[in-house]
This record gives C-alpha cells, sequence and structure tokens, in this order.
C-alpha cells in the first residue's frame, strides 16, 4: 500500500482526521493506520478498512464509536496489541414498485320511464233558472251543495216599486281527474374498473 501519511480521513458518520506517521520505525504496525481526529484524539484503524480516494484522501466505513483509541508512545521494550473491534451492520431500504394499473370507465345508461301522475282542471257549468218571483231587496251570494247561486233582480213598475227575481244564475263546480301518460329519459352512472398489467422491462 503506498504511503498515506498527513493524508486527510473522512469516516461513515462524517468524522474527519488526518493520517499520522508512526513515531519511529519499530512502531510501525503495517496492519493498522494511526489517525488523528479534528479534536485532538488519535485511533487505530485496520488499513485493511482504508479506502483511498483519487484526491488523495482516504475514507475509513467506520463510525467514531468503532474506532479503537491509539495507546500512547511507550518505550520500545513495551510490546502491545490493539485487537479492532468490528460490527456488521445491516442497511434496509424500500423502493416503490409499479404492479399495475388501474383504468376507470364511466358509462352513461338510459332508460324510458313512463310517467302518469294525475292531473287536475275545473270545469264551471252555468245554468239559467228562471225566477219570477218578487223579492224585497237584492238577494245576496249564497253556496247550496257545491253550487254558487248569484241573483239576477230588476226593478219593475208597479203600483209600488218590488224587487222581482228575474232568474238565478247556478255555477257548479267538477273536478275532474284526467292522465297524461308521457315518456321520460331517465339516465344512471356505472363506473367500470379494469387492472393494466404492468408491463415487463425490456430483456
Amino acid at each position: 500500500m503506498p504511503s498515506m501519511n498527513s493524508a486527510a480521513v473522512r469516516g461513515k458518520d462524517g468524522w474527519c482526521g488526518t493520517v499520522l506517521p508512526p513515531a519511529s520505525p519499530t512502531h510501525s504496525d503495517p496492519t493498522h493506520v494511526r489517525v488523528q481526529l479534528a479534536s485532538g484524539e488519535q485511533y487505530l484503524v485496520p488499513a485493511a478498512a482504508v479506502i483511498p480516494q483519487q484526491d488523495g484522501s482516504v475514507y475509513v466505513p467506520l463510525r467514531v464509536e468503532e474506532l479503537v483509541p491509539a495507546p500512547r508512545e511507550a518505550p520500545e521494550e513495551i510490546i502491545y496489541a490493539v485487537v479492532p473491534v468490528l460490527a456488521e451492520e445491516l442497511e434496509v431500504q424500500k423502493r416503490r414498485v409499479e404492479t399495475g394499473k388501474v383504468r376507470l370507465t364511466k358509462v352513461v345508461h338510459e332508460r324510458e320511464v313512463q310517467v302518469d301522475e294525475p292531473l287536475w282542471r275545473e270545469e264551471v257549468e252555468v245554468t239559467r233558472v228562471p225566477m219570477q218571483r218578487v223579492v224585497e231587496g237584492p238577494v245576496p251570494v249564497r253556496e247550496e251543495h257545491g253550487t254558487t247561486i248569484l241573483s239576477v233582480v230588476e226593478e219593475v213598475l208597479v203600483v209600488e216599486k218590488r224587487w222581482m227575481l228575474r232568474e238565478e244564475i247556478h255555477i257548479r263546480r267538477q273536478r275532474i281527474e284526467t292522465h297524461q301518460p308521457q315518456h321520460i329519459m331517465l339516465r344512471s352512472e356505472e363506473v367500470q374498473v379494469e387492472r393494466i398489467p404492468r408491463a415487463e422491462k425490456d430483456t
């Protein structure tokens, strides 16, 4: 592996640091790389986990919690061992997959219905009834058995004036039910659902 001394380091969770050279040739460990973070703390990173980048920096796919603190520089007669602790993590991602489409079609149906509602109208029947009878004065309008009676009077010259009832006009109302069947067009809507299969990808 080429020398990475003083190279910039970037970690998995965004931490940054610098690769430090070994304090002396006797303390050189080819299996680990000493890294100093921006905070000044030093850690040992497995050389196998260091990934060189095109811009000269290196990338370490480890979080700060996964780094092994580097021991202080000890005399040459002291031998120490560093055991890296690694852990595998599972990253689960979700993506949307189109499984099909649904087409909605609205169909309008027409049907003819017959409407027969009763209609009412009134007819007036006028009947003139001759009345040659003397009355004392004008006769008011009256109702008899559903018939409106209007009295027609006139003054006649006699030895004395008297009211003579000449005739009565009888007005009778009749309620007649008729039917006028008509054909009316009614509309109703229906929705049809058609599922469209997902198009297969070109091979």
